[in-house]
């Protein structure tokens, strides 16, 4: 018993430990999303124009490509823009390129038309409580940040898990503990109940 015991402290700190801080950030980032109206945004809108060069005009009117970014055209676009372009999506229409480029806590676009060469961007920056607002949500942050999320949401449910495995170990010397673990199911599913339609 006393083996099965330590094991379970050991499994809930070691949890704890690796989801302090990604708890912190979720339960911060659920007040300022539950509060997003009330939290004044002032996006910063870069907008950019440039014309393609002549020489890579003509080639790609000549072959114009209907799907994926040439090479070429590509470092012509990250160098005038200095962005990065890799694994982004290019859309071909009419001798139209359309780029979306979005990312947590704010989004970009640019659009080639290779008849007159004419490159528009445009960038817009949501300021840092969309960028952590975003990553809570998942929004436009990658692969790598979503196994992040489903590794800690893991880490969660085995450190709640292990915390009712610990409290009812020791609930025997604490009346309050079982009407206090009711509360925290009974309110929410009454709030959802009675208050939201």
């Amino acid at each position: 018993m006393q083996l099965w015991l330590g094991t379970l402290r050991q499994w809930h700190w070691i949890s704890s430990a690796l989801c302090l801080v990604g708890m912190l950030l979720f339960a911060i980032t659920g007040i300022t999303l539950n509060h997003a109206a009330q939290i004044e945004a002032r996006p910063k809108v870069v907008e950019r124009t440039a014309t393609l060069p002549e020489s890579l005009q003509q080639r790609f009117m000549e072959d114009q490509p209907v799907k994926g970014l040439p090479d070429e055209l590509q470092a012509w676009l990250e160098n005038e823009l200095s962005i990065n372009l890799a694994g982004r999506e290019a859309e071909w229409s009419d001798g139209e390129l359309y780029i979306g480029l979005p990312r947590p806590g704010g989004d970009a676009w640019l659009s080639l038309v290779l008849e007159t060469g004419e490159l528009e961007y445009e960038s817009t920056d949501r300021g840092w409580i969309s960028y952590l607002n975003d990553l809570h949500k998942g929004r436009n942050t990658g692969t790598a940040w979503s196994w992040f999320i489903d590794i800690f949401a893991a880490a969660c449910v085995v450190f709640s898990l292990t915390g009712l495995l610990l409290l009812h170990r020791h609930a025997g010397g604490r009346p309050t503990t079982w009407p206090l673990v009711g509360a925290g199911l009974v309110i929410p599913v009454l709030l959802a109940l009675l208050f939201i339609h």
